[in-house]
C-alpha cells in the first residue's frame, strides 16, 4: 500500500543527502565565518586521530595547558559536523563548506523543525542509507534537533565558544560537570563520529574527546584567545 506524502518525505531525504555530498566549493566567506572555515581546515589537515591528554604534560603553565586541551578539543567542537547544528539564525547548515540545508528548512521554536516539516520526516532515529547505494545516506538519531539559539556558534571563534560553553545562560543551563557527560556520553554528540557513508566524522573517539574534556575542566576550564 502506497502511503500518503511518502513520496514527499523520500525526495526531502534524497535532496538532504545529496545537498552533504556535494562537491562545489562555496562563496568565499569572510569574517568570523571565515577565521572558522579555516579552523575547521586546520582540524581536517591536522589528520583523524585527537592527540591525548598526556600529550600536554610537558606544559607547565597550568592555565596555559587548559587553553591548549580546549583547543585540541576544539578540533571536534568547531567542526562543520558539529558546528552545522549550532546557527543564530535557526537554519542548519549543510556539509564541510557549510551551506544552507536543501531543502529549505527551519528549526521552529524548539529546533525541531516547523509543524509541516520536522526534522523527523526526513532524519530518522538512525542514519537511512539511499535506496540503490551504500555510498550516501541521509543522517539521523533519536536526538536529532538544531541547538538553542543561544549556543549560536556558527561564525563564532572557538575562544567565544570556550566562552558560551561555560556560561549556563548559553549552554543550556549545565554545570561543567554535566558539560563533560553530555560531551562524553550524549548519543547525538556522538553522532558525529558515526555520521554515515559519504560524510566525514569528526577526529578521534568520543572517549577520546571526553577526556580532553575532562583535563580541561580539571586544569581551570581556560579558554583560548579568541
Amino acid at each position: 500500500m502506497r502511503h500518503p506524502g511518502r513520496s514527499v518525505i523520500v525526495l526531502g531525504a534524497v535532496l538532504s543527502a545529496v545537498a552533504c555530498k556535494s562537491t562545489k566549493s562555496a562563496p568565499e566567506a569572510s569574517g568570523p565565518q571565515a577565521a572558522q572555515a579555516a579552523q575547521a581546515a586546520q582540524a581536517r589537515d591536522a589528520g583523524p586521530s585527537l592527540q591525548p591528554v598526556s600529550a600536554f604534560a610537558a606544559i607547565t603553565d597550568e592555565k596555559q595547558r587548559s587553553a591548549a586541551l580546549f583547543v585540541e578539543a576544539g578540533r571536534v567542537i568547531a567542526h562543520p559536523r558539529c558546528v552545522n547544528c549550532h546557527p543564530a539564525d535557526g537554519v542548519p547548515l549543510q556539509g564541510m563548506d557549510q551551506r544552507r540545508h536543501v531543502p529549505a528548512v527551519t528549526g521552529g521554536p524548539a529546533g525541531h523543525g516547523t509543524p509541516g516539516l520536522p526534522c523527523t520526516s526526513c532524519h530518522q532515529a538512525r542514519n537511512t542509507p539511499l535506496v540503490g547505494t551504500t555510498l550516501r545516506s541521509v543522517p539521523g538519531n533519536p536526538k536529532w534537533a538544531l541547538a538553542p539559539a543561544e549556543m549560536a556558534w556558527v561564525g563564532v571563534p572557538l575562544g567565544k565558544i570556550c566562552e558560551q560553553l561555560k556560561d549556563p545562560a548559553r549552554n543550556g543551563g549545565k554545570s561543567l560537570e554535566a558539560l563533560h557527560h553530555h560531551m562524553a556520553e550524549d548519543v547525538l554528540v556522538g553522532w558525529g563520529w558515526d555520521p554515515g557513508p559519504g560524510l566525514e566524522p569528526v577526529p578521534g573517539t568520543q572517549r577520546a574527546f571526553g577526556e580532553l574534556i575532562r583535563a580541561w575542566i580539571d586544569t581551570g576550564a581556560a579558554c583560548p584567545s579568541p
